[in-house]
């Protein structure tokens, strides 16, 4: 988040300039505010630094104000100052969650080594957030993104290293590889877990309505808006905002975007009042952003800033050997949203789906999986696969087999061997003339 890290709420002007003043010599970065309202718009889940307010105060007073903090995150440091010696009230703070509480007039050191305190205490949270999102996720990422490949190992592997750093994300994909679900788990598994995740579909926004329903509007700022209305990126702050295929996006909102990627600010339709935001950004992309960009349709220092940390989704024809193991999964995950039992899937069908092209990537093989456990045909196979000759379709009969037992023991060899009857060695050729992987073969698999 952009924005100073300390923020000083004190509604008597001379008491706010020279503390600002104060703690500025021992150098730290201050930013001062007459009332507490416009502080709530520059804290969030991301916030990493400390709130120092006055606690009598007209309008929100800052016990009011330490309770609206709390709500957006309770780790969030919060110093309260008072001129007026009242312990019961200092308890009641401390009851609230108060990180400290000081009496005025202070020395200036005393507060100095509070807030530092507080700062050393908040960067803690954050790193431990990033650390326990990262750790506690790894079966989890396998689940989702499954796959032996070292397509699907790379992509896991970049996929947890991006979500520990709150860094904006470009995902690049063809259509059904699966680049929302690589979002969503970029946003589960990261230190903004439990706040929003909001997806934008930036080709099915109307362009009349596109800034409205991405910044909101006042009343009035258009006919028809009768009341002040949140937007989306205002609805998604703490948490993750996805902008799917932003290729889509208009030319002339993507400047407007690019500043709010910029400077983390945003202003309503019929406002002139900025209003800050902490989120994380994440894009989408089916199509090349540099041709787009070449060809005038997308702004080239929009996409430099997207492209600070990237993710390629393989295609299915990218990773082949996974298609058995994957389809296996889809069978089962379609078994229980229909309510049916887990059900065999004969290897000559995996023969069949592992030999086809899937140009719909996991989205149709998804719905092959599908109608598979409602009992469906498949779809008829690709003109080509029809036209093959004897030893082909034998061929792709006996990669399924292979296929079909690999995934059904785990990636372990030596059950696979034992069961198809044939010698290890045999099998090994077997598995690279097809471009099979052994996965997870363990030390046994190995012996000469």
């Amino acid at each position: 988040m952009s924005g100073s890290r300390i923020l000083l709420i004190d509604d008597e002007e001379e008491m706010r300039r020279s503390s600002a003043q104060a703690l500025s010599l021992f150098g730290l970065d201050v930013v001062t505010f007459a009332n507490a309202e416009p502080v709530l718009e520059r804290v969030g889940y991301g916030f990493d630094g400390v709130v120092i307010s006055d606690i009598r105060m007209p309008g929100m007073d800052g016990m009011t104000l330490l309770q609206r903090i709390r709500e957006m995150d309770s780790e969030i440091p919060v110093i309260l100052v008072t001129g007026h010696a009242d312990v019961q009230l200092a308890v009641s703070a401390m009851h609230a969650g108060v990180y400290d509480f000081v009496e005025k007039p202070f020395a200036a050191q005393h507060l100095v080594g509070i807030i530092r305190r507080a700062l050393d205490r908040r960067s803690l949270v954050l790193e431990n957030r990033r650390l326990r999102a990262v750790a506690g996720k790894r079966d989890d990422i396998e689940a989702r993104l499954p796959g032996r490949t070292q397509a699907m190992v790379d992509l896991r592997y970049r996929l947890r290293a991006i979500a520990a750093t709150d860094a904006d994300t470009l995902i690049i994909g063809e259509t059904g590889v699966g680049k929302e679900v690589v979002a969503r788990a970029l946003h589960d598994t990261s230190a903004r877990a439990d706040r929003p995740f909001i997806a934008i579909n930036c080709a099915a926004l109307p362009e009349t309505l596109i800034e409205s329903e991405l910044f909101g509007h006042e009343a009035g700022a258009f006919p028809g808006a009768l009341r002040p209305r949140y937007g989306k990126f205002e609805h998604g702050r703490g948490g993750t905002i996805l902008l799917d295929e932003i290729g889509s996006m208009p030319f002339d909102l993507q400047a407007k975007f690019l500043r709010v990627l910029q400077e983390r600010i945003i202003t309503r339709l019929g406002s002139n009042e900025p209003v800050s935001l902490d989120v994380r950004f994440i894009a989408t992309s089916k199509v090349d952003l540099e041709t787009e960009v070449a060809r005038g349709r997308f702004r080239p220092d929009l996409l430099y800033r997207l492209n600070v940390a990237t993710i390629h989704v393989p295609s299915l024809a990218q990773r082949q050997a996974d298609i058995p193991l994957l389809f296996l999964q889809l069978v089962r995950e379609a078994a229980a949203r229909y309510g049916r039992s887990d059900m065999e899937v004969r290897p000559e069908t995996i023969g069949k789906i592992g030999s086809r092209s899937w140009p719909g990537n996991v989205r149709e093989l998804r719905n092959a999986a599908d109608r598979l456990v409602l009992g469906l045909d498949l779809q008829p196979e690709d003109a080509a696969l029809q036209n093959q000759k004897l030893a082909d379709r034998v061929a792709a009969y006996e990669r399924g087999l292979i296929a079909s037992a690999l995934a059904a023991h785990g990636g372990s060899l030596r059950p696979v061997y034992e069961m198809l009857g044939v010698s290890r060695k045999t099998l090994y050729e077997k598995m690279q003339k097809y471009g099979l992987e052994k996965g997870g073969a363990g030390d046994d698999e190995l012996e000469a």
